[in-house]
C-alpha cells in the first residue's frame, strides 16, 4: 500500500472512532439535567460499593439533578455501610441517597436482587469476572447500565457480553463503559489531530503502564479462621485471575483501549508476549509484568508494556509514531505533537469520570441510546489476547483469542464451597486452549 493511501485509510479509522465518541458527548451537553427541567426520578442501584462504586454513584447522581439512588448490592454490608456513609458527606447529592435497609442485598445474587428492586439504570463496579452474567440479566430486565472495565476476565465473558451489547441495542437501552479515556476531551482533541494526518501515516504505538501493586494479596496467616475459598479469594479479588483477569486486564487494559482507539477499533492480526512474576507472593496466581508485541495489517505495531513492582520506575504514557511526527500522551500535563505538525493540547480539561455519567443520564432523558458495548468487549479482548500470549509462550491470533473455550469464571459459585486456585501460567507449558 502507498503511503498516501495508508494515510488515507488511517485517517478514515480515526475518524469513525473519534466520530462516535464526539456524537455521544454532544448527547451530553449539557453536562448536569437541572430539577427545573426534569421532574420525574430516575432510580439507581449500584452493586459493588467499594471505592470506585461509590465513585460512580457520586457520578451518576452530580449527572442529573433528579436522579436517586434507590439500591445498593454487595457480599459485605460494611462495604454497603461505608459507602453509604461516603455519599451522605456530599451534601449536593446526601439528600437524594435514599437506600433503604430492605433495598440493601448481601450475597452473590445480590445484583439480581437489585435488578428485582425497581431500579431504572444499574451501575456494576463488582470485579470483573462478575460483570457478564450480571450485564447480561441488567439488559434482560430492560435497565440502563454503566459497566466499569473490564468487561470479563476470559473469552467466553467476552463473547457473551458482545450478544448482550446487541440485545440492548435492539431494547434502545444505553451502556456505557467505564473506559474512561474515551470521555477525555484532551485525549478526543488529540485523537481528532492525528486522524486529521497531523502525525502522518502510523507506524507504532508505545503505550506503558508502570505502577505499585494495587491490591497486594494478604499473608495466609490473615486469613479468618474458618473463611471459605471462595470468599477469601473475593475479599482480594485482584490476586486471582478469574477474578480480575491479571494486571493487564484488569489495570492496563486502559492503554490497550487507546491502542484499539488509535486502530480505529479493527483488531490486530496476532500477538505475541512475555510476563511473569518477579516478587513472591503467598497465594493468588497472577503476573506482576508483561509486555505485548501486537502486530496490525500493513506492519503496523503496537507495543504494551505493564508492570505492578514496587521500588520501580513508574510511568503511565503513550507514544505514537507516524511518518510525519509523533504523539506523546502522559508524558507532560497534556498531550503533545511535534514533526511536520506542532501542536500542544490548550482545552480547559473537565472530569472524564464525571462526563461518561453525563453522557449515559442524558441519553436516557433525550431517549437517544448510547451504547459502548461492541469496543468494550474488543479492548477487553486486546488486553486478554496479550495475556494469552505471555501465558503460554505462543503467537496468539485474533481468532484464536475470540474463539477461545477457556473459562476462567467458575461455572458454579458457592460462598461457603472451596475453590481451587488455578497454578500461576507457565510460558511453554500453559497451553492455550
Amino acid at each position: 500500500m502507498d503511503k498516501q493511501q495508508g494515510s488515507s485509510d488511517r485517517r478514515e479509522f480515526l475518524k469513525t472512532a473519534t466520530g462516535a465518541i464526539g456524537g455521544a458527548l454532544a448527547i451530553g451537553f449539557p453536562a448536569i439535567i437541572s430539577a427545573q427541567t426534569v421532574t420525574n426520578a430516575i432510580k439507581v442501584g449500584l452493586v459493588g460499593c467499594g471505592g470506585r462504586g461509590t465513585g460512580a454513584a457520586s457520578q451518576a447522581l452530580h449527572a442529573d439533578d433528579n436522579n436517586e439512588l434507590t439500591a445498593m448490592a454487595d457480599v459485605e454490608q460494611s462495604q454497603i455501610d461505608n459507602s453509604l456513609a461516603t455519599l451522605g458527606r456530599i451534601s449536593k447529592i446526601a439528600e437524594r441517597v435514599k437506600v433503604e435497609k430492605a433495598n440493601q442485598f448481601l450475597g452473590l445474587d445480590a445484583y439480581q436482587k437489585l435488578i428485582d428492586s425497581g431500579v431504572d439504570v444499574v451501575l456494576l463496579a463488582t470485579p470483573p469476572g462478575f460483570r457478564p452474567v450480571q450485564l447480561a440479566a441488567c439488559i434482560n430486565a430492560n435497565k440502563h447500565v454503566f459497566c466499569e472495565k473490564p468487561i470479563s476476565t476470559d473469552a467466553p465473558g467476552v463473547r457473551s457480553v458482545m450478544q448482550t451489547a446487541e440485545e440492548a441495542k435492539s431494547r434502545k437501552l444505553s451502556l456505557v463503559a467505564g473506559f474512561c479515556w474515551r470521555y477525555n476531551d484532551m485525549i478526543i482533541d488529540t485523537f481528532k489531530q492525528m486522524s486529521d494526518g497531523a502525525i502522518g501515516r502510523l507506524v507504532a504505538y508505545y503505550a506503558t503502564y508502570y505502577t505499585n501493586p494495587v491490591k497486594p494479596m494478604p499473608a495466609a496467616s490473615a486469613r479468618p479462621a474458618g473463611m471459605s475459598d471462595t470468599e477469601w479469594q473475593i475479599r482480594n479479588w485482584y490476586n486471582f485471575v478469574w477474578l480480575c483477569g491479571d494486571s493487564i486486564v484488569e489495570q492496563a487494559v486502559h492503554s490497550a483501549d487507546k491502542i484499539a482507539w488509535a486502530m480505529g477499533d479493527k483488531p490486530p492480526v496476532s500477538c505475541v508476549g512475555v510476563g511473569g512474576r518477579n516478587i513472591a507472593a503467598e497465594g493468588g496466581n497472577i503476573y506482576d509484568h508483561f509486555e505485548v508485541n501486537y502486530i496490525y495489517p500493513n506492519g503496523v505495531r503496537a507495543f504494551l508494556a505493564n508492570r505492578q513492582i514496587e521500588g520501580c520506575y513508574n510511568e503511565n504514557a503513550d507514544y505514537v509514531l507516524g511518518v510525519d511526527g509523533t504523539c506523546t500522551i502522559g508524558r507532560s500535563p497534556v498531550p503533545r505533537i511535534e514533526g511536520k505538525t506542532n501542536w500542544t493540547w490548550s482545552g480547559q480539561k473537565y472530569d472524564m469520570y464525571q462526563r461518561e455519567h453525563d453522557v449515559l443520564f442524558a441519553s436516557i432523558r433525550k431517549h437517544q441510546p448510547v451504547n459502548d458495548g461492541q469496543r468494550m468487549a474488543t479492548s477487553t479482548l486486546l488486553a486478554m489476547m496479550g495475556r494469552m500470549a505471555a501465558y503460554t509462550g505462543q503467537e496468539v491470533t485474533w481468532d484464536q483469542a475470540l474463539n477461545s473455550q477457556e473459562r476462567l469464571y467458575p461455572e458454579h459459585l458457592d460462598w461457603n464451597a472451596s475453590l481451587a486456585v488455578a497454578p500461576r501460567a507457565q510460558p511453554g507449558i500453559t497451553k492455550l486452549v
